[in-house]
């Protein structure tokens, strides 16, 4: 031990005279990359629970050019453009201020053209019914849902005949006066949901052009969606600052809640589908994309016009915050009075043929109701939606 010792003291004092003693390397230590800040694309949710601001920090209600973004009659206090410069420069003047060409990218949010000498902005998202080939919509994926309370308003809004420049305007009325029938649909449904592109008395009943080989496949119809508001046009003829009913405007949060990440379920969808088709309508593909039942019912189909919108939809325990609540409940399609589902498949139900179908091959794809969900298996509430077959009476003798 003491010559190895002593032989590798000579050996470094060696070295050390003739100078080529050499430091260990040292390790580099990389400090971690902060995540660069897409300034292009604003988040509501980094506002809001980050920087903890109110809605009204940025928001005025109204906007200044509330009377200009609708004309005459239609024209009400609103939300109606996006926040002045000085909402955003308390906190993001460097960005404002940053040396980026042709313009810094934080103005892409509400500019249409990224350039100091244009100054238009985009339609803000709240003006769904302003119609103006010439003003260009953000495309973007709204960061909040709407926590409207179905079962509230179901038995209070009634609807007037729409007026000739086209607006549909709602008003409060009696519930005790409503005509009420067994399946029949609320005065309050239309008000909100209209059939969205009607086949009508058309001979045209696709919204794309099929193909000439399509068969039993599904091709997307007209009247198959219903439209959902698409502006404050409705709500704030109640819900305004003179009628003192709550939420007035300014509440802003009371109804927009943001998204939570697990709030869209798997949708009865297929986007190469609608690619193939060509859809680029926004209404088609949002409802589409959303539809967490059958996505190939359709609601200007058969004999579903003739029946009431609760016949199918349990209004009562619509909650939009939570998308499960709003599927429409496989029962629906049949009872009492048969329809898609029997008590046997001899008795024509549709459900009980692809049930059986299934039964014989698990390959089977469910075509009739359904676009994505069919190639799965068989649900558990759908054999029990089934009635019971009632015993055959002997005859008498």
């Amino acid at each position: 031990m003491l010559c190895f010792g002593a032989t590798v003291f000579g050996s470094n004092a060696a070295r050390s005279q003739k100078g080529i003693t050499r430091a260990r390397p040292q390790k580099k230590v990389t400090t971690p990359k902060k995540s660069r800040i897409n300034y292009s694309q604003f988040s509501h949710r980094t506002h809001v629970e980050t920087q903890k601001l109110t809605c009204d920090a940025c928001h005025k209600v109204p906007s200044k050019n509330w009377k200009e973004v609708r004309k005459g009659d239609a024209a009400f206090p609103d939300v109606s453009d996006f926040p002045e410069h000085s909402s955003c420069l308390n906190c993001h003047r460097q960005q404002f201020f940053a040396r980026e060409r042709p313009a810094p990218v934080i103005c892409a949010n509400c500019h249409v053209n990224n350039s100091p000498r244009d100054t238009n902005r985009y339609l803000f998202p709240s003006l769904g019914d302003v119609i103006d080939p010439l003003l260009k919509r953000p495309e973007f994926a709204s960061e909040f849902m709407v926590g409207f309370p179905h079962d509230k308003h179901i038995d209070v809004v009634g609807l007037n005949a729409p007026p000739a420049d086209g607006y549909v305007r709602a008003l409060f009325i009696n519930a005790s006066i409503q005509e009420k029938k067994k399946d029949a649909t609320p005065a309050s449904c239309p008000v909100c949901h209209q059939t969205y592109q009607p086949q009508g008395n058309s001979s045209e009943e696709y919204v794309a052009k099929p193909p000439k080989t399509l068969g039993d496949n599904f091709w997307l119809k007209k009247g198959t969606f219903k439209t959902t508001p698409n502006s404050h046009a409705v709500c704030f003829t109640c819900h305004n600052s003179d009628s003192g009913i709550a939420p007035e405007p300014k509440d802003c949060n009371v109804c927009h809640k943001l998204r939570s990440p697990d709030a869209s379920p798997k949708a009865d969808f297929d986007p190469k589908l609608a690619s193939e088709m060509g859809i680029s309508d926004g209404v088609i593909l949002a409802r589409w994309s959303r539809r967490i039942s059958a996505g190939a019912f359709r609601h200007e189909g058969g004999e579903h016009p003739n029946l009431g919108c609760t016949s199918c939809h349990n209004v009562a325990t619509f909650n939009l915050l939570d998308v499960k609540t709003l599927k429409v409940p496989v029962r629906s399609c049949g009872g009492a009075d048969g329809c898609h589902i029997t008590p046997t498949t001899e008795d024509g139900g549709a459900l009980n043929f692809e049930i059986d179908q299934k039964k014989k091959d698990p390959a089977f794809i469910c075509t009739k109701c359904h676009i994505t969900f069919g190639k799965d298996g068989t649900p558990e509430n759908h054999p029990q939606a089934i009635p019971t077959a009632e015993p055959k009476k002997s005859p008498a003798l």
